[in-house]
């Protein structure tokens, strides 16, 4: 079947271009073009686009945004939010003509933003956009607030590289298996709302108030990489693309997520995918499809640093057999969400 598809990007994701890669090989004549902002110096991620058109936001004005949809004969039109301004004015002028799909990760709250939101939504989204792509259940609700119908949703958005991080995997299986490694895992920006000071002190109380070997390794750079806690037992590797992971992968054991607030969280889904036991805050969205308490790993209260400190306790008693039983069911569920659905979601969006 034949499709032409526009995607209007704000901040781009290599998972997302991974998902874009997967569905060319699973569609014949599926011809995706891609207009990006530019990387965010604290995510300077490395893409390969393969065969897919992508241009740079910079370029272009809302005028040359309807030459190029009109030019390319553009039939499905994908915007990642409603941040960018002229991004939505263009769905505007062409919702009705072709679907035009929002992207959106918000969960809903209850709160009086959203509940405004709600008001003007006839106004503000439901004249620019004719459907909705989410992550999950709590964006869906969301979504059917700002006065969408079930059947103009579709979940699954985010989907990591589950191939490149089960390689991971199969790669330190045994390796892991022989002495199962005593390190935690962070990876993500060096923000104060993913958590990091929550995490440097629950690990530094650890092994203050406990005795273990424990060690904790930070991947990632932002803001606050300055300020990050020093320490014996604590190693900050700064920023690495996806595919610079094997020493690090090998080498820990427990993957730690302490957002005080996260819409979804796809590195979720790439450590389960990658065998990893999971200790994650209560507000990570993803927590729905990839983790089961008790099962794959323990939760703990966001922004909480000695709720964080007791999960920590509770994973370091296990047994390396009982580490390795969480690995596995880390793996199952990472496959709940796949880039073939998420391929027949693009495919299936209708006027």
């Amino acid at each position: 079947m034949n499709r032409r598809v526009l995607f209007l990007y704000t901040e781009l994701a290599g998972y997302t271009i991974n998902c874009m890669k997967e569905s060319m090989k699973e569609v014949n004549d599926l011809a995706l073009f891609v207009i990006r902002w530019p990387l965010a110096d604290e995510a300077p991620f490395q893409f390969d686009f393969g065969d897919i058109k992508y241009y740079q936001r910079t370029d272009f004005t809302y005028d040359s945004i309807l030459n190029f949809i009109e030019q390319e004969k553009i039939e499905l039109l994908v915007c990642s939010g409603w941040v960018d301004k002229e991004y939505v004015k263009v769905c505007r002028a062409v919702k009705g003509k072709i679907p035009t799909v929002l992207l959106l990760d918000n969960q809903w709250n209850g709160g009086v933003k959203q509940y405004v939101a709600k008001l003007l939504s006839p106004f503000l989204i439901q004249r620019n956009f004719s459907h909705a792509w989410v992550p999950g259940k709590k964006q869906e609700q969301f979504t059917k607030h700002l006065g969408f119908s079930s059947e103009r949703i579709k979940k699954g958005f985010y989907v990591a590289d589950t191939k490149l991080f089960k390689g991971y995997y199969e790669a330190f299986k045994d390796y892991k298996q022989k002495e199962y490694p005593k390190r935690f895992l962070y990876v993500g920006r060096y923000v104060k709302h993913k958590g990091i000071y929550d995490l440097w002190d629950a690990f530094i109380k650890l092994h203050e108030t406990f005795e273990n070997d424990w060690e904790l390794w930070c991947v990632g750079t932002g803001e606050e990489f300055n300020s990050k806690i020093e320490h014996p037992k604590i190693k900050h590797f700064g920023f690495l693309q996806p595919t610079e992971f094997s020493e690090v992968v090998k080498n820990s054991g427990v993957y730690i997520l302490p957002s005080h607030f996260e819409p979804w969280g796809v590195s979720v889904q790439e450590f389960a995918s990658a065998g990893y036991p999971m200790l994650l805050s209560n507000e990570i969205g993803s927590k729905e499809a990839f983790f089961e308490e008790n099962k794959n790993g323990y939760s703990f209260r966001a922004t909480d640093s000695d709720s964080l400190l007791e999960a920590m306790k509770k994973m370091i008693r296990l047994s390396e057999s009982e580490l390795i039983k969480m690995q596995i069911k880390s793996i199952q569920l990472s496959l709940s969400v796949t880039t073939q659905e998420w391929t027949k979601s693009l495919m299936s969006f209708k006027l």
